[in-house]
């Protein structure tokens, strides 16, 4: 089945057409998940980022603690679609 339209106009591709359209919405596609990637890298940099005042050596880290930031270390496991990346949720903060 080919594509109906390209740049606004309707029109049937023909076959190199069709595999230069694919092709170029193969690599926007592998870009946005690098992009999404990125994004919930940072923001959970920026959580952990929050909290390594626990882990200094004159703090008792609580179990609680040590549970939510490998939490957010582990956040990008299993994250291969963009889809998956944007309904990720971090975990609950935790304060101590």
């Amino acid at each position: 089945m080919t594509k109906k339209w390209v740049n606004g106009l309707v029109r049937d591709l023909t076959a190199e057409e069709q595999a230069e359209y694919d092709a170029r919405n193969k690599a926007w596609e592998d870009g946005a998940l690098d992009r999404a990637l990125k994004s919930l890298r940072h923001d959970r940099d920026y959580l952990l980022a929050k909290t390594d005042w626990t882990a200094l050596s004159d703090n008792t880290m609580s179990d609680a603690m040590k549970t939510y930031r490998q939490q957010l270390r582990d956040a990008t496991e299993g994250l291969d679609t963009v889809e998956k990346v944007q309904a990720y949720k971090f975990p609950k903060e935790v304060k101590k």
